[in-house]
Order: structure tokens, then sequence, then C-alpha cells
């Protein structure tokens, strides 16, 4: 017997797919949140919301960022996995409305005590991760099962915080664990999805022959394994010395596996060029990390190597190429969104060569720049149907 057809999605475009409308409302919210951390940081603005001023502003990007593009990536890629048609419509629309209602709780527009601030923000990620397993399930792709292990680490993370905060007034484990948990999953996607963009793009387009990526193997299983374990330990114990050797070696490890994914022979291509550059914060940020757990580096070093230049240079670069790709458009950067991922780059440059107040607000210009470059180009290409279907489903 035929399988029944699913009626044809009818609602508006921006939530006919996960990637649309949390792509969009992660690049908004980049643009707008760091002027208002600078204005707060500068004491023109406070906030009313449960955290001192410098936990909002590392818990909106933590989790508050991040999640809209966690959630995009993960309700783009599970279809891919499972089979099954997008989550789409009224879902996403509860989704990104819950995602919108926990920033401003946070932000304290709401008015609402640590409590339900708490169970506003958190409860996003509660819903995404029950629709998750839901899917997969659904699907029988046991397989991907793996993937909630992640999203549920991520969750206890943001909810470390928000009970560190209530009851002794900074969030530091919490921090350091959204830090790691985010660090683990760029380390995790990108290590697939670079080596294997690189090489599709080698073996199309390349016009002399060479080394292709080197695929995921027993060398990429043991780097991942370290760097966990050297995480871990800063979590718990982030001003000693072995964390501070752990993370260097963990630094050094992840140096020598981008290299082996020849990122150097793609200079052609600027959208898979990016993805390599971001992944270079990631080893750089972890041994800043090491030399500031052993007293040589402030904190703020390799802590701004990784958020910027690392999760705000992967996150953009991977939005990109999905809005691009999904959307059934060619992937070709040009020079905007070269131009805007050169900005966000910067903005990490200038935020740890600079530290003087010139430099932040540089720092911050150039990010609320880059990521407007990104909403400019893509809130057009999120808001509408894509110009011809690139394969049943509606991507």
């Amino acid at each position: 017997m035929q399988k029944p057809v699913r009626p044809l999605y009818t609602g508006p475009a921006l939530f006919s797919y996960g990637f649309r409308p949390f792509f969009l409302a992660a690049g908004l919210f980049a643009v707008l949140i760091v002027p208002l951390w600078m204005v707060v940081w500068s004491g023109k603005v406070n906030l009313n919301g449960p955290f001192s001023p410098m936990d909002w502003h590392i818990h909106e990007m933590l989790f508050g960022y991040t999640s809209a593009v966690i959630a995009g990536f993960l309700f783009t890629a599970i279809p891919n996995w499972t089979g099954r048609m997008p989550t789409r419509g009224w879902p996403l629309i509860v989704l990104a409305a819950l995602w919108l209602v926990g920033r401003l709780a946070v932000v304290g527009v709401l008015g609402a005590g640590p409590i339900l601030v708490m169970t506003l923000d958190c409860g996003f990620m509660v819903a995404i991760g029950a629709m998750v397993v839901a899917e997969i399930v659904a699907g029988r792709n046991w397989g991907n099962l793996k993937v909630v292990a992640p999203v549920l680490v991520y969750l206890v993370a943001n909810i470390t915080f928000h009970l560190e905060a209530m009851t002794q007034g900074s969030a530091d484990i919490g921090r350091r664990l959204g830090f790691a948990m985010v660090v683990m999953l760029i380390l995790l996607i990108g290590g697939r999805i670079i080596p294997s963009f690189t090489g599709n793009w080698l073996v199309k387009r390349a016009p002399e022959p060479g080394s292709l990526p080197v695929p995921f193997g027993r060398f990429d299983a043991a780097t991942l394994a370290l760097s966990l374990l050297a995480l871990l330990i800063w979590v718990v114990w982030p001003m000693s010395a072995l964390a501070g050797v752990g993370l260097m070696l963990a630094g050094a490890v992840q140096g020598v596996r981008l290299t082996r994914w020849r990122g150097w022979r793609v200079w052609r291509s600027p959208l898979v060029l990016m993805l390599h550059l971001a992944f270079c914060f990631i080893p750089a940020g972890l041994v800043a990390l090491g030399l500031a757990s052993i007293g040589h580096l402030p904190m703020a070093i390799g802590l701004h190597l990784l958020g910027i230049g690392g999760f705000g240079g992967m996150t953009l670069a991977v939005m990109m190429r999905a809005s691009l790709g999904h959307t059934g458009r060619a992937l070709q950067a040009g020079p905007a969104l070269t131009l805007a991922f050169a900005c966000v780059s910067g903005a990490a440059v200038v935020r740890v060569a600079a530290p003087t107040d010139l430099g932040l607000w540089t720092a911050a210009a150039l990010w609320s720049f880059g990521f407007g470059i990104f909403v400019w180009r893509f809130a057009p290409i999120l808001s509408v149907s894509n110009p011809a279907r690139r394969v049943p489903g509606g991507r």
C-alpha cells in the first residue's frame, strides 16, 4: 500500500524549515546583543534581569545566540538522518516564540523572578531535546540518538549557570561547562563537515591533483577524547597546572588535526576556506586557556578567541553555507559574505590584541557589521520560498 503523502505546506516560508527562523533569529540577535552589551558595559544602561552584567553578556552569547544556531542546525540535519519530513509550521513558531521569551526574561524585560527566568530560558532546550528524540525514534534512526547527549549536557550547563547566579552571584562552573560543550560540538561537527566539504570541492574543482583531507579515524577520536578530558579538568579546576597542560596539548593536537584537512588547497573557495579559518580559533583558544590556567595570560584572551573567532566564525560560516544550499542557491560566498566573515574574524583578533576601550568598541562594531551583512543578505532568502525545489520535502 502506498504511504500517505503529507499535505503541501502553505504557511509562511520562514517556518517551512528549521534553519530559516533560527538562523535569522541568531543573526538578528548577534547584530543587536553586542552593541547592547557595550552600552551596558559603559554604564549607560542598567539591566533588571537575574544576572550580573558580565554574566548576562556571557550567558546570552553561550545560551542565547548559540542555542538558536544549534536548533537551526538540528532541525535541518534530522530530516537527512531520519528520512522524515522536516518540522515546520506551528511547532517552529512556538519554538521560536519560546526562544524569544527566554531572551526577554533573561534581560529583565518581563520582570520575572530568577526561578521563572530559568524555567522560561531553559524550556527552549528542553523542547528542542524532546522534539529531537521524538523525530529520531519515529524515524528509527537509533544511531543518531547520541546527539541527544551533548544537547543534554548543554542544558545542564545552562541550568547550572542559573543556579550559581541565584546562590552565589556568579556563574563559574556553568560558564565553563557551557564553553566546553560548545567547543566539543564544534570539534565533533566541524571534524565531520570540514574535511567532507573540502574533499568534495577538491574532487570537483581543484585544477591540480593533490592529497585529499584525511577521513575521520583513530587519530581524530583520540584528539576528541583528549580535548574532552582537558576541558572537563578545566571546568572543575580551571587554575591548575593539570588543566593548563591538558588544554595546551589539546590545542596542539587539534591544530595538527586541522592540517590534515588540507585547508590551504581551497583558497579559491571562500565558503570552504571560512570553515578552516574559523576552526583555527579553536586550537588557538585552547592553548590560550591553557596558558591562562598556569597564570601566563588573562583568561579573557582564550575565552574571546573561542567565543568570537571560534563560535562566532564557525556558526556564521555554517549558517551561510546551509542557508545557500538548502534554498537551492549556488554555494558561492561572493564579496559581501566574505567581508562578513572577515569582520567577525577581525573582531576576535582586535578584541584580544587591543583590550582598550577603543579596541573593545572596534571589535563590537566589526562583529555587528559582519552579522549585519549576514542579515541583509539572508533575511530575504530565509523569508521567501525557494526559487526551485531541490528535493522532495521543500528543501
